[in-house]
């Protein structure tokens, strides 16, 4: 949220300088005000409507109140913009993206696994994985489609580096209904990010929260 703000200027003076002294020393924040950057161009020129200080004329009421109509459009796209972006801050620190959490019988969601792909498949419980790695500045992005896995589990996504190193990207909740089974067939798409560079990367592991390795997905 702070990124967002910070990126589109609408922070206050104090709040702009505690943001800016966590920003040096932040690569994760510095990667995600890199990609904000473009969302403020769309912000350019939606200044405030100043009122006339002489009494105006008829023509220029109906040119101030065209004005202020004008700039209220402006304003409640400012906001759609500002949550759109909060949103996209949301998805940058990475969040377990349950799509159709309910069965449903309209045309299936069509999920996206961006970068250099590889899967896996547990031969015993049928569960399927397909990760997608795409290199960032600031280390990997990780996407993740799952399939043929029941609920109820606490899930957790880890990073394996060649040394061994192991970090957790992110966590989330499989119902009983499960994800791309029968009974419920929308996939589970999985977003998060790793610091460890992908040339680095030796397996994507995902894993029951103190328990058993469901699935590993060698890099």
């Amino acid at each position: 949220m702070d990124v967002a703000a910070y990126s589109l200027g609408l922070l206050e003076a104090k709040d702009r300088e505690d943001f800016e002294a966590h920003l040096a020393g932040c690569l994760s924040c510095q990667a995600e005000l890199g990609e904000f950057s473009a969302m403020a161009d769309l912000f350019a020129g939606l200044g405030p409507v100043l009122a006339q200080a002489e009494e105006p004329d008829d023509s220029a009421v109906a040119d101030l109140v065209a004005r202020r109509a004008s700039a209220q459009r402006k304003r409640t796209r400012r906001s759609a913009l500002f949550a759109a972006a909060a949103g996209l801050a949301l998805l940058a620190g990475g969040v377990a993206a349950g799509l159709g959490l309910a069965p449903t019988k309209a045309q299936p969601v069509v999920l996206s696994v961006v970068g250099t792909r590889h899967s896996a498949t547990n031969l015993t419980t049928g569960l399927r994985g397909v990760v997608g790695l795409a290199a960032k500045p600031w280390g990997t992005q990780v996407t993740l489609k799952l399939s043929k896995v029941r609920g109820p589990l606490d899930c957790q996504l880890i990073a394996v580096s060649d040394t061994g190193l192991r970090r957790i990207l992110v966590g989330w909740r499989v119902p009983p209904a499960g994800y791309g089974v029968p009974s419920h067939p929308a996939p589970l798409l999985i977003v998060g990010g790793t610091s460890i560079p992908k040339q680095d990367l030796s397996a994507i592991e995902i894993q029951v929260v103190h328990g058993p390795t469901l699935l590993t997905i060698s890099i």
